[in-house]
């Protein structure tokens, strides 16, 4: 066999099993299926991991926040400003034009990860719905990180509007010490951050038919109890089988119901899905993520929900 021959079928070799190395790394690298009960994480926030085989595989992870607890402050993703331009000692021209090209947009996109690290914040999830988005292929998606992107439903941070109220998208509005769910997406003049999704409604059931309803998929929800000081962040990883494959709406339902919920609000889910969490070096993805379906492939997504805490105690 000439020597060019055999070196191309080597090529061949290596481009076929290289990916298929690569995607078992990442599927061995995903967290393990093992549940954890009531773990503290920081002051006023614990985290459990439940993990099911009926009525299909599931791996559902649960944040209980404490919202009343000291050192627990919120932030969300803020809005596109002139910040940067202003921060720079000598604005380009280019800076400029780049500037005011994306002034049709709210917010620029990040890893949910990547949000944490750059704010200092010790937890962080995946909000609002947003657009532009596309998914054609593991390399050809959108947005990537640090293009620009609109946010569905109300946001704000820092007291600032950073996207509009919509009726069809309540809003979870965090109020100092507490939270309250609002059906017409509107939320209080004193609101200092908030989000926005889909409505969830804990008691009533559609009909039996309605196929989207009943479609599991990777979650994520934000859900409140009577009193609004207790948040509980449910996250549950799907499009993955045999390890995770999601829950449906009515599943969720049940789920927070069982904690003592009384409203919740469903955000972005699918491969947006994404639970950080600050460690001792790079931040710690601790949900099993997806994206262009590659298991363990952070997205890029246009709005999170971050919260500050104080580390926990040492006795």
């Amino acid at each position: 066999m000439p020597r060019s021959q055999k070196w191309k079928e080597v090529f061949i070799w290596i481009g076929l099993l290289l990916p298929l190395a690569l995607y078992g790394y990442w599927v061995m690298t995903r967290p393990k299926r093992e549940p954890i009960n009531r773990q503290p994480l920081f002051e006023g926030i614990t985290y459990s991991r439940y993990v099911r085989q009926q009525p299909r595989p599931q791996l559902i992870h649960l944040l209980e926040i404490d919202l009343a607890a000291s050192g627990i402050v919120p932030f969300v993703t803020p809005g596109i400003d002139a910040a940067s331009l202003e921060a720079a000692e000598e604005p380009t021209s280019s800076s400029i034009q780049q500037y005011e090209s994306v002034q049709q947009y709210e917010t620029i996109a990040q890893k949910t990860s990547s949000f944490l690290e750059m704010y200092g914040l010790q937890l962080a999830v995946n909000a609002n719905f947003f657009n532009p988005f596309a998914e054609t292929t593991p390399w050809q998606y959108s947005p990537r990180e640090g293009e620009p992107g609109n946010l569905i439903g109300l946001a704000i941070s820092e007291g600032e509007i950073v996207s509009p109220g919509n009726q069809n998208y309540p809003a979870l509005c965090f109020l100092g010490g507490r939270a309250e769910i609002r059906d017409d997406g509107v939320c209080p003049s004193d609101t200092r951050q908030a989000v926005a999704g889909l409505r969830l409604n804990l008691e009533t059931r559609p009909p039996q038919d309605s196929e989207t309803f009943y479609k599991f998929y990777p979650v994520c929800v934000a859900a409140l109890d009577a009193a609004g000081t207790t948040l509980w962040l449910l996250l549950v990883d799907g499009k993955q089988p045999l390890y995770s494959e999601g829950m449906t709406r009515p599943e969720v339902a049940d789920f927070l119901q069982a904690l003592g919920a009384q409203s919740a609000v469903q955000l972005d889910g699918g491969g947006s899905t994404t639970l950080a969490i600050e460690s001792d070096d790079d931040p710690d993805v601790i949900n099993g993520i997806i994206h262009a379906k590659i298991p363990g492939n952070e997205r890029p997504v246009a709005n999170h929900l971050g919260f500050f805490a104080n580390p926990l105690r040492s006795d």
